[in-house]
């Protein structure tokens, strides 16, 4: 019981990586079915605050501090800059290039998290202590997969697609959806991709600090997916006049964005927020290729979409990177620890070497 309370964010965000895979594959279908990519995350937001708003009016009602001026113009930036540009972004370059190029690069987050994070001093990066090595080493093989992935693809691995003609009509395309009468451009899109990623990253840096101004989670979740809903239905309906776009019916894209609001933008955005106040932002995105990973093993078994050595060298590359970072964080934790402990306790300097070892 020790070994899982002290584990609690690591499964949370193996948690957060499962729902954001089931997100990639249902709103992948729901895309594909012809919806509407802007009005898509209207509804997802509008249903995340729909569902996390009860729980955050019972649950933090004496807790939640009064909302000034400033934190409120604060948490509208946030939603703004954090969560409906870079959801319309991530979407709107899907349109533009391929959903294998976006799943790979996506695990450049954790890189772009750390780099924003040593930039603004909230994440400490020591160069001559083994932990520090250890996550420069993580984020630079997270890299190195994402590149390879992306720019390498090898032979097909077909040991997973068992029943590509059952599920998959002859000639379909799984890895790709270019939205009616547009191509995939080789600038454009990945511009977009990026853009999306470096909006994601400093959202995810940023909550540490917010929390500390108005540090109801559930509360502050549920504002920001509210003021999100606003942002987004504006952007809609600016940039797409079709009323057609707005009609959901019973079928996959209702699921899509029931399942895509409540679990992703609810359930996983607490998550998240949770974990970015226990262990830090680099911490978190630190699991994103998970998603990834799950969401190419999940395609290759259901939708028989195939599988190549470069995604799975990629993929080796990325789990490595993980573990190293995540190893160095908890021995830069330890040795924090020992560092107090020492301070504290009035034990000589000569003693540091423990924590060195430790």
């Amino acid at each position: 019981m020790a070994l899982l309370s002290n584990q609690k964010a690591c499964l949370a965000m193996i948690f957060t990586q499962l729902l954001y895979a089931g997100m990639a594959l249902l709103s992948k279908a729901a895309l594909n079915k012809g919806m509407s990519y802007l009005v898509f995350v209207v509804y997802r937001q509008a249903t995340a605050t729909v569902a996390l708003a009860p729980f955050a009016y019972i649950l933090e009602r004496g807790k939640a501090s009064s909302l000034s001026f400033i934190v409120f113009c604060k948490i509208f930036l946030l939603s703004l800059f954090g969560l409906t540009l870079s959801m319309d972004l991530y979407y709107m370059a899907l349109r533009h290039t391929s959903a294998t190029f976006a799943s790979a690069t996506i695990n450049l987050i954790p890189a772009i998290t750390f780099v924003i994070a040593v930039l603004l001093r909230m994440e400490t990066l020591n160069w001559r202590r083994i932990h520090g090595q250890c996550k420069i080493l993580g984020v630079v093989l997270c890299a190195s997969g994402a590149i390879v992935i992306s720019l390498y693809q090898g032979p097909p691995l077909k040991l997973l697609q068992w029943h590509a003609q059952v599920l998959s009509p002859p000639g379909a395309s799984s890895v790709s959806y270019p939205g009616p009468g547009e191509k995939k451009t080789q600038i454009k899109g990945p511009l977009l991709m990026f853009a999306a990623f470096i909006s994601w990253s400093s959202w995810v840096v940023t909550q540490s600090e917010m929390l500390k101004a108005y540090p109801a989670k559930l509360s502050l979740t549920t504002l920001q997916c509210l003021l999100s809903t606003i942002q987004s239905s504006v952007i809609a309906v600016a940039v797409d006049r079709n009323r057609n776009s707005w009609i959901l019916g019973w079928n996959m894209q209702l699921i899509s964005v029931i399942y895509c609001g409540v679990l992703v933008s609810g359930v996983s955005y607490c998550l998240q927020i949770w974990c970015i106040e226990k262990k830090g932002p680099v911490y978190v995105s630190m699991f994103s290729p998970l998603s990834v990973i799950l969401t190419a093993i999940v395609s290759a078994l259901i939708w028989s979409e195939l599988l190549y050595f470069g995604s799975v060298l990629g993929g080796v590359l990325i789990v490595g990177g993980l573990y190293f970072v995540l190893w160095g964080k908890s021995k830069e934790t330890r040795a924090a620890r020992l560092e107090n402990a020492i301070a504290t306790s009035g034990v000589p300097k000569d003693k540091m070497a423990e924590v060195e070892s430790a």
